[in-house]
């Protein structure tokens, strides 16, 4: 919504731990004010461009904000209920006058950033945004055009308006008033735009979506994999310098060097995994980026990484959990080992980014426990490899034998800079950072 300054109000859906990040990002390259955040979303005011905005990395969709209500305290009956929500869930009609001509506005300026390959298409749909535009010019009586706007509702709520109305009937019942009180056409299949709702015990949000497609989803992204934001975060804990030397030594698709590389243009990316498949994901997904010349991909065990010790400035990595390696031992036992090779290629003050399970991270701070270092047994403990491996994981193992493995590789070195817990959706994982403060003699 437009401000007196000309700055627009907007808010950005988060994934959970994420708000922390996208506080960071919009106040940094947007140098946005009022700022302010609640579970999931974060709000701001700013008057960039809508293609700076577009350029977020830890937000999920973009919106403009149509008000931001107190909650409402509905009655146990249902339909008065949906009298309460129908009376109160408007307010000022010119607010969203203001709102649907700031909307038109913002998408004329995304039509008009899109090439001349597309000039039809624009010039469709610019048709339409003009048409908004005139219909919000024209004013009637009740302070809005005749020719109004077509519309749908989503809506998402929780707490004690979810016990009483689910999403569908409180959709149904915010389109009926928007219908009745602005005069807006309904519209499920194609509609000029939509009405975002989220109501809980705490929060009532309003807000129009800008884009058709999220944030989060990356255009130089062939094939997924974490999820992108989640991969932007874990580059984002870590300062990379101009030529630095980025490992990713189980790297999947490539999704966090990429996030890496849209963020780092000067530094060197290599890429490793064990699975010739994950790799050649991972080359069409850099080849999609435009990042061939940037980027190395190779097949490598995570247990033996083919590069001299201290020759990387930053390892980020996603430990797999969830699932298991194609072998009988997951990764609970053989972290140690990982994160003591991990260990031993990052030079001295380099960064080590982690994505682990709530058990991967409580197991590692066990192994990051010491600050005596004790070069021959972590050397010992290099040395020590299994004739047979997949993913660099022994397939034989003894459960005294990896409390021996444990001690020996204490990653004393490691001092940790800080841990920030975020959602995947159907759990959660914990990013943890660390620095290396010292090289190990051998």
């Amino acid at each position: 919504m437009g401000e007196a300054d000309g700055s627009v109000r907007f808010y950005c859906t988060a994934g959970g731990g994420m708000e922390t990040f996208l506080l960071d990002e919009v106040k940094r390259k947007l140098e946005a004010t009022e700022v302010e955040h609640i579970p999931g979303r974060v709000f701001f005011c700013c008057r960039a461009a809508l293609q700076e905005l577009m350029r977020l990395k830890s937000a999920e969709r973009l919106f403009l904000l149509l008000r931001k209500a107190p909650p409402t305290s509905l009655p146990k009956n249902p339909a008065k209920a949906a009298s309460m929500i129908q009376q109160s869930i408007v307010g000022n009609p010119d607010v969203w006058r203001q709102a649907l001509s700031t909307w038109a506005a913002l998408q004329a300026e995304l039509n008009g950033s899109h090439g001349r390959g597309q000039k039809r298409k624009r010039e469709e749909e610019e048709d339409d945004v003009n048409g908004i535009k005139e219909s919000v010019e024209s004013e009637d009586a009740c302070g809005l055009g005749q020719n109004r706007p077509t519309f749908r509702v989503s809506c998402r709520c929780s707490g004690a308006i979810a016990r009483c109305c689910n999403s569908q009937n409180l959709s149904r019942i915010i389109g009926v008033a928007i219908s009745q009180q602005l005069g807006w056409k309904a519209d499920l299949r194609q509609p000029n735009l939509e009405v975002n709702v989220y109501m809980s015990d705490d929060h009532c949000v309003l807000g129009i979506p800008l884009l058709r497609h999220p944030l989060a989803s990356r255009s130089y992204m062939k094939h997924t994999g974490l999820r992108s934001t989640i991969a932007w975060a874990m580059t984002s804990v870590c300062p990379i310098e101009e030529a630095s030397v980025i490992l990713d030594p189980m790297c999947g698709v490539g999704t966090i060097l990429l996030e890496a590389a849209q963020e780092c243009p000067s530094a060197v990316f290599i890429g490793m995994d064990s699975e010739e498949a994950q790799l050649q994901k991972a080359a069409e997904n850099v080849e999609a980026a435009g990042q061939v010349n940037r980027m190395l991909l190779v097949q490598s065990s995570c247990m033996d990484i083919p590069l001299p010790t201290g020759s990387v400035d930053a390892v980020l990595c996603d430990v797999p959990f969830g699932r298991r390696f194609s072998c009988s031992t997951d990764m609970t036992s053989a972290l140690p080992r990982i994160l003591a090779e991990m260990e031993r290629v990052l030079s001295d003050g380099g960064y080590l980014v982690l994505l682990l399970s709530l058990q991967l991270s409580g197991q590692i701070k066990k192994l990051v426990k010491s600050n005596t270092p004790n070069p021959e047994s972590r050397a010992a403990g290099r040395n020590t490899k299994s004739p047979d491996h997949t993913h660099g994981v022994s397939k034989h193992s003894s459960e005294p034998d990896e409390n021996r493995e444990t001690e020996r590789l204490k990653l004393s070195s490691l001092l940790l800079q800080n841990t920030h817990r975020v959602s995947l959706g159907s759990t959660d994982a914990i990013i943890h950072t660390y620095t290396k403060t010292h090289t190990l003699t051998h």
